[in-house]
């Protein structure tokens, strides 16, 4: 049985939330039924909805059921910026966000006239507010900002209340993809000043296939979907109401964690790379990070050697963002953090989660000096991918 470190590509179902789900498929009803077992459905659908509420801070009209954070993302920033052509065309995106960001706003500005407005981060890869402030009083063209609530890579927590006070001053709604912080850090939408909230139910220990927008009650998008109207007629589409009650079964843990015993694991970690490969450099923020992540990188390597020397020594890890898989480049986070791609190219993310174990821990300071000394002599490859 291989030890798995890649909590934050997925971490496994809790077993509540694989019975619950198998339970509910048992039951058959579409939510939008009008017979008794269309109401039924419906109703756990909606009692389900209240609990996903809960662990977000939000009110349960909030929130939007998708088919996960990839989707939610897309639906919050195309969907704001469509809302809002007549506010100008300019996105403000920080540097180094996620692939489900980028990848949307890149789309569109080369199909829907979108302007991007790059800002950067510092060091430690925490969004620059004085470059955002900047900005916004710069330009009175801008549809929205978009940012992350955690960095997926480096782990660094971003000041999320601080850039949306800043941008209301400007009447700008601001969008943060949660998918990493949830069930790592405690999420309150009211109150943090954001427009839109995107989170994923596999990252919390619920099922691939779900997860949510959280739009507040005075926004509004264009939507991606079309035909049936359901859930304010934002997202269309019969809701998977199986998937919602596993949802909220890990959405209940996510409410409130508990991260002692995961930060405890994640100092044992760190402290034991620095003693066996004192090479190694920490990155991201020592102590504004989120609790199960540690990322390193590893001099004189590539992550991608890292990454299969400790998979043959039974140990699961990744280079970056799982989302990228099988694509070898070098972190654009590290290089939004001025590393020189030199350094950037031996980053390795080591993530934590609920059934991580001292055991484990050991076993990859165990395997972590062997694959070290062997990706180093392996080198880099300069070999171009085609």
């Amino acid at each position: 049985m291989p030890v798995y470190l890649d909590h934050a590509a997925t971490t496994p179902m809790l077993p509540a939330a694989i019975d619950a789900y198998a339970e509910a498929m048992r039951l058959v009803g579409n939510p939008a039924s009008i017979h008794t077992p269309g109401q039924q459905a419906k109703r756990m659908l909606e009692e389900s909805r209240e609990r996903i509420a809960a662990s977000l801070g939000c009110d349960p009209v909030e929130v939007l059921l998708t088919s996960g954070g990839t989707e939610a993302v897309n639906l919050a920033i195309k969907g704001l910026f469509w809302a809002r052509r007549e506010h100008g065309r300019r996105i403000l995106v920080p540097e180094g966000e996620h692939h489900a960001t980028m990848d949307t706003v890149e789309w569109l500005a080369a199909s829907e006239g979108a302007i991007l407005e790059w800002i950067p981060l510092d060091g430690r890869g925490r969004i620059r507010l004085d470059a955002l402030e900047a900005a916004l009083a710069a330009h009175d063209d801008i549809a929205l900002l978009t940012l992350l609530w955690a960095n997926n890579e480096v782990g660094t927590i971003q000041p999320v209340e601080g850039a949306a006070a800043l941008a209301a001053a400007h009447g700008v709604p601001v969008h943060a993809d949660a998918v990493a912080a949830y069930g790592q850090l405690p999420l309150r939408f009211h109150g943090s000043g954001l427009a839109a909230m995107s989170v994923s139910a596999h990252k919390i220990g619920g099922p691939v296939g779900i997860g949510a927008l959280v739009l507040a009650r005075d926004a509004s998008v264009v939507p991606l979907l079309h035909g049936g109207g359901q859930q304010r007629r934002m997202r269309s589409g019969t809701q998977d109401a199986a998937a919602a009650v596993a949802f909220a079964v890990a959405a209940d843990l996510a409410a409130d964690p508990d991260v002692d015993d995961l930060l405890e694991l994640r100092h044992r970690l760190v402290r034991g790379v620095s003693r066996v490969v004192p090479e190694a450099t920490f990155r991201g923020d020592v102590i504004d990070r989120l609790p199960g992540n540690a990322h390193f990188t590893f001099p004189g390597t590539q992550g991608d050697s890292m990454l299969f020397l400790l998979d043959m020594a039974g140990i699961a890890i990744s280079t970056g963002s799982a989302c990228q898989a099988g694509v070898s480049e070098t972190s654009h986070v590290l290089l939004a953090m001025g590393l020189p791609e030199e350094e950037a190219r031996g980053a390795v993310r080591v993530t934590l989660g609920a059934t991580t174990t001292e055991a484990d821990v050991q076993a990859f300071l165990d395997a972590l000096p062997g694959a070290f000394a062997q990706a180093v002599k392996a080198g880099f490859s300069e070999r171009a991918v085609r």
